[in-house]
């Protein structure tokens, strides 16, 4: 892994839902110096689509091979 045991962090929180059933999530921390060793960092915009959606067929093949 590239990080250092000291550079991340995973926590895992759950609960019962509205809907009375439970649900788990998790959250990730990693330092902002770990990402820039991996050419990133905080102040980079976030990711966008910039293209058009594959088209209908796609995903459902995508779906049929999923399974």
């Amino acid at each position: 892994m590239p990080f250092a045991p000291d550079e991340i962090r995973f926590d895992l929180a759950c609960g019962v839902g509205p809907d009375g059933q439970w649900h788990g999530w998790f959250d990730v921390h990693v330092r902002a110096e770990a990402l820039r060793r991996l050419g990133l960092h905080p102040d980079q915009p976030a990711s966008r689509v910039t293209g058009a959606s594959p088209p209908r067929w796609w995903h459902a093949a995508a779906e049929r091979h999923a399974r």
